[in-house]
């Protein structure tokens, strides 16, 4: 049974372990086991809906967190603890590709071993809402929809450019800022070996510019916690 509506947080990987002591400081003596989830990539759910593998600690008063596993998938640990074989999992080097796609811009990037190999942004412009109704809303929600789509295939040659010298080597592929933007970009057949890569956690962001791309980067070495209403 998966943790109540509560609180969602992310946890540094190398503050997890303290955070873990503080939960039980907190809450008293733990359990921990793997809940297994579907596969990580988008199948039929598209990009970052895929069900996550959770290692779930619980406590005697009720108490129960969540930790997602990135980039699955990932079976159950030959160790007793699966919270250090959590960290030994989310600590390995591998190779990551991002993709964050909005309606008025784009940023790609590669990250070997938490550092940033290859990257690209772009943008275009895109008209904003208006009130006008009847035919002039039409005509304009036409040229927004075509500008949009403009973004979109720019974005999708920027993720050609940038993920596919590296398809080979990619262990996962983050995606972030519109679902349907990324879903336009990775409908490319350029991209198509790249989509059963694409991790279930999908990063909320603004405007897809370098200082966001960034701070993507910088999260990609937290897991996310959800937490019930006891925690």
């Amino acid at each position: 049974m998966s943790a109540a509506a509560g609180r969602v947080v992310e946890v540094d990987v190398d503050r997890l372990s303290g955070w873990v002591e503080r939960f039980a400081g907190r809450h008293g003596p733990l359990r921990t086991h793997l809940l297994a989830g579907g596969d990580e990539g988008q199948g039929e759910q598209g990009p970052g809906d895929g069900r996550r593998a959770v290692v779930v600690i619980e406590a005697g008063d009720g108490a129960r967190a969540e930790i997602a596993i990135p980039y699955g998938p990932w079976s159950e640990p030959a160790v007793e603890d699966p919270v250090e074989a959590l960290l030994d999992h989310v600590r390995a080097a591998r190779t990551v590709g991002v993709l964050l796609v909005r309606r008025g811009g784009w940023a790609v990037a590669v990250i070997a071993d938490g550092q940033v190999v290859a990257t690209d942004t772009g943008g275009g412009y895109v008209q904003g809402t208006t009130k006008a109704g009847g035919w002039s809303q039409q005509r304009y929600a036409r040229r927004r929809g075509n500008q949009t789509h403009r973004v979109w295939d720019r974005a999708a040659d920027g993720a050609a450019a940038i993920l596919l010298p590296y398809a080979s080597a990619l262990g996962a592929l983050v995606t972030g800022g519109d679902r349907a933007g990324v879903a336009a970009v990775l409908g490319d057949p350029r991209l198509a070996d790249l989509r059963p890569l694409v991790a279930s956690r999908f990063f909320a962001v603004g405007d897809p510019k370098r200082a966001v791309l960034d701070d993507v980067v910088r999260r990609l070495g937290s897991v996310v916690v959800t937490l019930n209403e006891l925690a």
